[in-house]
């Protein structure tokens, strides 16, 4: 279980595999200079409410993994979360789309 953590105090858990792929988003949107929100379910601990953060280039971001291997990244996911992101609502995480899915099998590598 990774964490997203915004401004050194905001933070939310997410499994390593989706985290790896958020960051892909949100990096690359952040290199072109776009701004955008992303939002999150709080964890029942919190309240069960929401957290939205707005994201800009000067954005203090930490992407925390547990795990110490890149997954394997799935392009149909990284697309979905990128038009997400290009939505008027902003990031939010969306789940995998399930194996056999369109172009499900056109995956990414990405070394880090």
């Amino acid at each position: 279980m990774g964490r997203f953590i915004y401004e050194g105090s905001v933070h939310t858990e997410i499994e390593d595999r989706a985290l790896a792929h958020l960051q892909i988003v949100v990096m690359d949107k952040l290199r072109r200079s776009e701004s955008f929100a992303f939002t999150w379910t709080d964890d029942a601990s919190l309240g069960s409410g929401r957290t939205v953060v707005w994201l800009n280039a000067q954005s203090n971001i930490v992407f925390k993994f547990y795990g110490s291997r890149m997954p394997k990244l799935n392009r149909v996911w990284l697309e979905t979360l990128a038009v997400e992101a290009n939505s008027i609502g902003g990031l939010r995480l969306l789940p995998e789309p399930a194996p056999g899915s369109p172009g499900q099998d056109d995956s990414a590598s990405v070394s880090g």
